[in-house]
């Protein structure tokens, strides 16, 4: 399991994240991105250890997304199904979610909630994945953000299945920073952030 640790001026985060059975342990005093990383884990199977503080929400949100998908992806197998996707319903809302695991960060989708949107997008840019959620009704914002967690959650545990073969018609994806290959093992190389700087504003939930 992957030891992650992001200490700057606004958060102080520890994290460890592998593939595994759903366990959670999570240990940050915002409640509701808490509920979310522990879903977020159940969901797609992962086994997380984190415990993060920050100085504002926003701060916080963001880190912990960018901290979740950097420590996750060093631990992304040489061989996996790669993609995902999962058409989630939770009362009155349904978001559909799509995941590509193969080393191309992009993030296409807009949740009733700015903060989460970004916490997505952090996520899947620091992962080095195609995300693209899709929020076809709701009314509740509770209840359209954790159906997209949900349903992020359930697309990634359908890319991460065991696969024998690189899934590509190229014959490579590019994970950890490198080219992964029919028959050939990969060094773990650095992650860099690409996601943007919050647009401002806090938003609740």
């Amino acid at each position: 399991m992957s030891r992650l640790q992001r200490n700057t001026k606004e958060t102080t985060i520890v994290a460890e994240v592998r593939p595994g059975s759903g366990k959670a342990d999570v240990r940050i005093a915002d409640r509701f991105l808490a509920h979310m990383v522990e879903t977020l884990a159940r969901y797609a199977l992962l086994d997380v250890d984190i415990e993060a503080e920050g100085d504002l929400r926003h701060h916080l949100v963001e880190d912990v997304a960018i901290v979740l998908g950097q420590a996750l992806r060093e631990e992304l197998p040489d061989g996996l199904a790669r993609f995902g996707s999962c058409l989630m319903p939770m009362d009155e809302a349904l978001v559909q979610a799509a995941i590509d695991v193969g080393g191309r960060p992009y993030y296409v989708g807009k949740l009733p909630s700015r903060l989460y949107t970004h916490f997505l997008h952090s996520f899947a840019n620091n992962l080095h994945a195609t995300l693209h959620v899709r929020v076809i009704r709701g009314s509740d914002r509770h209840h359209v953000v954790e159906a997209a967690v949900k349903a992020t959650g359930m697309s990634l545990r359908q890319a991460l299945a065991p696969r024998d073969e690189v899934f590509s018609t190229k014959g490579a994806v590019h994970t950890k920073g490198a080219v992964h290959t029919e028959g050939a093992g990969d060094a773990a190389g650095a992650v860099r952030d690409e996601t943007p700087e919050p647009s401002g504003g806090r938003e609740g939930d």
